[in-house]
């Protein structure tokens, strides 16, 4: 069988469909993911180990197919005839090959148009410090990664190095110099490229994903010393992050990164996404400026009371999760069921909207 040819026809039908996300599993026809919902393609036959060993392979260089069956799995993107591009992993499961596809939007929109809040531009305009974007996987972290760099690039000229395994959204040089450099491909490690921006004479630095303790210190002196820094971390909400940062080191080293930590932040969106009434989903976030208040919890490690802090200083440009939920029900962008469901305190919002 024309593996490529099959390829090429599911990747169309995913595109055509406006898809998220591509399923290859054995005993399965090949399944999308449109608004949320897996949707298998029923005219499709169901899939052998063959047909899904194909079809992997299909997607893949000989580095990465040497790489697959060494490791058991691989990430990587994948252009699909300079039409769109992918996001894949490729893995075992019992003894068979699996495959998840995420289609990566072509066009890079921007604040307004993923219906972000208006405060993020503040972030693209700080020449030093540290943003962080969090949130659990598949919440848009990298999108809206992309719509800041992107902003950066089409208002000022300055040199924008990106880390990013493996690099998603491609970057068109505007007023800034992007260099995109996916780790293994172009490097070796995320904490390995970090440490060489230092010589590289970047302005602002992006990193894909902080996994270890050497990458957030690299990337908290990098913000120390005169770089924009963004990053995202998988944790709800701006105190969880700020919790994952310091945990990550040593207790005698603590108080030492929250003093540190507290003089690069400049602030932490946590976002999740949400169904919309008229379909597809709309990101709520809870947005933290690092204010001098805020600075001065880290500091004192009173990072419990940061919650209360956001929901107080709305005047700042900070925001709730719960009073960003609370707002789109007014506007009639989620239903209340929704929210209540995403909410992580349904008590809180409901008293809100009274």
């Amino acid at each position: 069988m024309d593996y490529s040819l099959r390829l090429k026809k599911l990747l169309q039908k995913a595109i055509q469909e406006n898809t998220s996300d591509v399923h290859f599993s054995v005993e399965h026809p090949p399944v999308l993911r449109i608004t949320g919902k897996l949707i298998p393609l029923i005219k499709e036959e169901k899939l052998t180990p063959e047909d899904c060993k194909g079809l992997a392979f299909s997607l893949m260089s000989d580095h990465q197919k040497e790489e697959f069956l060494k490791n058991k799995e691989v990430d990587f993107s994948y252009d699909f005839e300079g039409k769109a591009r992918f996001r894949i992993n490729v893995f075992f499961q019992r003894g068979n090959v699996s495959v998840a596809l995420r289609l990566v939007p072509k066009k890079i929109r921007t604040i307004e148009e993923l219906n972000l809040p208006a405060v993020l531009h503040q972030f693209t305009v700080k020449t030093q410090g540290f943003v962080l974007i969090t949130g659990s996987s598949s919440q848009g972290k990298s999108t809206t990664l992309a719509a800041l760099i992107d902003e950066i690039n089409h208002t000022r000229p300055c040199h924008i190095i990106t880390i990013e395994d493996p690099i998603e959204y491609l970057f068109e040089d505007d007023k800034a110099i992007i260099d995109q450099r996916e780790v293994y491909q172009d490097t070796l490690s995320f904490t390995r490229a970090l440490r060489s921006t230092f010589r590289q004479d970047p302005n602002v630095i992006m990193v894909g994903e902080m996994r270890d303790l050497e990458t957030i210190a690299i990337a908290l002196t990098a913000a120390e010393t005169g770089h924009l820094v963004f990053a995202t971390l998988h944790t709800n909400s701006a105190a969880q992050a700020i919790h994952r940062i310091v945990d990550v080191f040593p207790s005698e080293q603590q108080n030492q990164i929250r003093s540190q930590f507290s003089s690069a932040l400049l602030g932490v969106v946590s976002q999740r996404l949400i169904p919309r009434l008229k379909g597809g989903f709309i990101p709520a976030c809870e947005v933290m400026i690092c204010t001098p208040a805020v600075a001065n919890l880290i500091r004192e490690n009173k990072i419990h009371e940061i919650p209360a802090i956001i929901e107080t200083s709305r005047r700042v440009g900070m925001i709730s999760f719960n009073r960003c939920l609370a707002d789109l029900v007014r506007k009639g962008e989620v239903s209340l069921q929704d929210a209540l469901l995403y909410s992580f305190s349904p008590v809180e919002l409901k008293s809100m909207l009274k």
